[in-house]
């Protein structure tokens, strides 16, 4: 979320007294924190979170992570209000408040907190497997290949936004020059997992996780040499390889997409965890979807992000900055990783 986003987001909270008894809390302190509130109680620091979705989706986290602490106990905790609820409503709004996690943020430009966090997702990833749940729009294992054939319908359809508005924006003139390229590399993503063993893997317990599936710096806090993980708003069950797209993609992306940054996230995850060469293969498949630039055009086309056109343009313009940088990424991943 922007920090214009963040600050309407949070006048939205009704941070009333009255909302903290029914945790049984008293308040010394507020504070805003991107999209959330710490707050300073009587018993210790906590966050205060307006939740924005389903009561069934954060009985979904709460599941998750009541399973993991068994075993990887890292995560945040939720606090049960008087009735003994992980939740309140409050003048219509849904509300809930954790235990504050200790850490510092995780920084993606230091290859010791990168290793710290990639052994802890592979430690994360051990301790969630079994886990079951009844909600079946969670699980994503077995659906990647008819998502990639959405995608490129929505980007064809996107295109033709593009090719009818009489008067093109600058965004619309850069989408049309580069959509191309990055419909046939979809299609590219979805031979790769077409030829892969990636519906066998789907069947494999061993291969499947609850994956966190938003592994941005901030969600990754490190303390006393171990990793911590916050912000379960978007987790999944899918084969945990998805969760490592996800991370390499996060932290490679603001670093010119280096390989060395690659290895060292793999290399501690498999101190943790393993990755078989049928893994890598669906891996490979993930990444060279170009995640990034569906994401902002899709943003743009469908009106999701209330945004100016401005942001809009240039952050389109600073992923198809780093084109050639991923194609260079994903030959030598192929080269070095895959073949090796």
């Amino acid at each position: 979320m922007d920090r214009y986003g963040e600050k309407k987001y949070l006048a939205k909270y009704d941070l009333c007294i009255e909302l903290f008894d029914r945790f049984d809390l008293k308040i010394d302190d507020i504070v805003p924190v991107r999209n959330v509130y710490m707050v300073s109680t009587d018993k210790g620091e906590k966050i205060l979170k307006k939740v924005e979705y389903t009561l069934n989706e954060l009985k979904f986290i709460h599941e998750v992570l009541t399973y993991i602490r068994n075993k990887f106990p890292r995560v945040v905790n939720f606090v049960k209000d008087k009735k003994g609820h992980i939740y309140t409503i409050w003048e219509g709004d849904m509300y809930c408040i954790m235990d504050m996690v200790q850490g510092k943020e995780c920084n993606f430009s230091n290859p010791v907190d990168l290793d710290i966090a990639s052994k802890g997702l592979g430690e994360f990833h051990l301790a969630s497997e079994g886990f079951k749940s009844n909600m079946n729009s969670k699980y994503n294992n077995g659906r990647l290949i008819d998502v990639f054939k959405r995608r490129v319908q929505e980007m064809e359809f996107f295109r033709n936004i593009a090719n009818v508005h009489e008067k093109k924006t600058e965004f619309d003139e850069i989408f049309i020059d580069n959509s191309r390229h990055y419909i046939k590399e979809i299609k590219k993503s979805e031979k790769l997992l077409e030829k892969s063993c990636y519906y066998k893997l789907c069947s494999e317990e061993d291969k499947i996780a609850v994956c966190h599936h938003d592994l941005a710096y901030h969600n990754i806090l490190i303390n006393d040499n171990k990793a911590y993980f916050v912000d379960f708003d978007y987790a999944i069950i899918d084969l945990k390889v998805h969760d490592l797209c996800n991370f390499i993609n996060k932290v490679i992306k603001n670093f010119a997409f280096d390989m060395e940054k690659t290895k060292l996230i793999m290399n501690g995850y498999c101190a943790e965890n393993s990755l078989s060469d049928r893994e890598l293969e669906v891996l490979f498949a993930m990444l060279n979807f170009p995640n990034d630039f569906y994401t902002i055009s899709k943003d743009y086309y469908t009106k999701r992000k209330d945004w100016e056109e401005e942001v809009f343009l240039d952050r389109l313009k600073r992923k198809i900055r780093y084109k050639d940088d991923r194609m260079e990424f994903l030959a030598e991943f192929e080269d070095t990783i895959l073949n090796s």
